[in-house]
């Protein structure tokens, strides 16, 4: 009797121990981070959001943007929204609406001195695109060329580096009145929109003016089909007179992509893929003007995919990160500090600025 109830219990805790081997362990046993999971199971995607500007500072971002779209990333979700203005960029990155923004490099140091280090640089994305156009009859060769005219200029960043460029020409810049021997007056204001100024170019009625690409391939074109014609030259490459200027070569950095200084402490992984991609993205810009100028059109970059592919290569889209992306843009704050210390928010970042992958 005893033998059998011994059995009989042995026999029931047998059962017992299989049923807890088996038992479902629950929705929170073996499972990982956003960023990483248990063993044989689906990772969970993190969700990146990310801003860009249209035109050449957003073209870098139209592989990518294709490729995310086509299901190319399994741990990062992209969603990507192509902005036209770039304060709206910085309201989102100051409120936390965006995680990774393409936009002006001044902007970028703005957004960091606003928010106390809330954003950090990733990455250059574009050096000097901006171009001297002159419709009139008198060749320019030279900054030095420009003394006792006026030259019309976008409001804002093409201004400070066409002013601190004339400044490095022995040229004393005015804004009003009429420039004499050894000045230049820079109007800033009758034209503040690129896009305006553009079409005054191509108008003729005016004579110099600085714009960035794609303006002047469109300016060119627009010329070319006006009544009458007009013969819209290209004179000077703003880029070629910078890197004249001793130790600045390379230094001429418009545009960067920056990222929210919680999300990269939150997410370090998914800011390291993203910028892969992005690097790719970038690379196929440059190797594939034709293929890429269809995308940037696709995703509302850039309006017309023709005139994408004849800019692209005078665009100066690059990706330049680490070591030497820090000291270009560190030199060329420096500059526009001197130039106006308010378009780069009021000081130099500091170097918690940067984000130098290890």
């Amino acid at each position: 009797m005893k033998f059998r109830i011994l059995t009989l219990l042995l026999a029931l805790l047998m059962l017992f121990s299989f049923a807890s081997c088996t038992q479902d362990p629950g929705p929170d046993a073996g499972t990982g981070s956003a960023e990483g999971t248990g063993e044989g199971q689906t990772p969970t995607a993190t969700d990146v959001r990310v801003y860009t500007l249209n035109g050449t500072t957003g073209f870098g971002m139209a592989k990518l943007m294709d490729d995310a779209a086509k299901g190319a990333f399994s741990t990062e979700n992209y969603t990507f929204d192509v902005k036209t203005d770039a304060s709206e960029v910085l309201t989102a990155l100051v409120s936390g609406d965006v995680d990774i923004a393409a936009l002006p490099t001044n902007a970028a140091s703005t957004v960091y001195n606003k928010t106390k280090g809330g954003v950090k640089i990733l990455a250059i994305n574009t050096l000097g695109c901006l171009f001297l156009l002159n419709t009139g009859d008198d060749a320019v060769t030279s900054l030095s060329g420009l003394s006792g005219k006026t030259v019309y200029c976008p409001a804002q960043n093409p201004t400070f580096i066409f002013t601190y460029l004339c400044q490095q020409n022995d040229l004393e810049v005015i804004t009003d009145g009429t420039p004499g021997e050894g000045q230049v007056l820079i109007d800033s204001t009758s034209y503040a929109a690129p896009a305006n100024l553009r079409d005054a170019v191509a108008s003729g009625s005016v004579k110099l003016a600085v714009l960035p690409e794609p303006m002047v391939t469109i300016a060119v074109s627009k010329g070319k089909t006006a009544t009458p014609a007009v013969d819209v030259k290209v004179a000077l490459d703003l880029t070629a007179e910078w890197d004249k200027l001793p130790g600045k070569a390379g230094t001429l950095v418009q545009g960067c992509v920056v990222v929210r200084t919680a999300f990269l402490e939150e997410h370090p992984e998914a800011v390291a893929n993203f910028l892969t991609a992005y690097e790719a993205s970038i690379d196929y810009l440059n190797d594939n003007p034709a293929e890429a100028a269809a995308l940037v059109q696709t995703y509302g970059i850039f309006e017309n995919a023709a005139v994408a592919e004849k800019a692209i290569p005078k665009c100066n889209v690059r990706y330049i990160d680490g070591g030497e992306m820090k000291s270009a843009v560190g030199t060329y704050l420096e500059i526009l500090s001197e130039v106006n210390a308010n378009s780069i928010g009021g000081q130099v970042p500091e170097d918690d600025f940067y984000h130098i992958a290890q």
